[in-house]
């Protein structure tokens, strides 16, 4: 975001201008209050009307609420979020914008960056791309596995992997192109 003009002294040139986004502890802190408007303590009024003790007590209590956010794992799990909010490149998925249909030879990959996924306490797979969530049964496992991998493959693939229909595969991709971390086509 900073402008500039660039000549070439001799002959022709190539420029190549990248922007460079640092993460920062600001970043980390911004993430962490968003994490932590799932408190009743965090999302309370401040006290500015109530007594000097009160308010010190209240501001204890956001303290505790902030360090006990603050663990060791902390920049990992914000790093991972982050990586999963990159809303990547969508592309179209044309003709296929009323749904993906049940083609085996279709290829699909994921156009969001940062993809990940993880298997919570009930066997469900929770896959999270381009700032948005879905849970799928564990039958998904293989298929979401290929897809974060960032390859193209074909539903075919996908449904052999998962021992799913090409059907249920093609209804899964369908929410994923239908929210634009997913894109479809013909061509290998």
């Amino acid at each position: 975001m900073w402008l500039h003009a660039v000549a070439a002294t001799e002959g022709r040139s190539l420029h190549l201008t990248c922007d460079l986004t640092p993460t920062t502890g600001a970043d980390l802190l911004a993430w962490m209050a968003d994490q932590l408007r799932a408190s009743a303590t965090v999302r309370a009024n401040l006290p500015h009307l109530a007594s000097r003790e009160e308010q010190v007590s209240h501001l204890a209590a956001l303290l505790k609420e902030f360090t006990g956010a603050l663990h060791e794992g902390v920049i990992e799990e914000f790093l991972l979020a982050r990586g999963t909010m990159d809303v990547g490149r969508p592309m179209p998925s044309l003709p296929f914008v009323g749904g993906i249909p049940a083609d085996e030879d279709l290829r699909v990959r994921l156009t969001a960056s940062g993809a990940w996924y993880e298997v919570d306490g009930e066997g469900r797979v929770v896959m999270s791309a381009g700032g948005q969530q879905w849970t799928f049964a564990s039958h998904a496992l293989a298929m979401v596995r290929h897809l974060a991998e960032g390859r193209t493959t074909s539903l075919g693939e996908l449904a052999v992997a998962s021992s799913l229909p090409v059907g249920q595969v093609a209804a899964l991709v369908s929410e994923l192109v239908a929210a634009d971390v997913a894109a479809v086509s013909r061509s290998r």
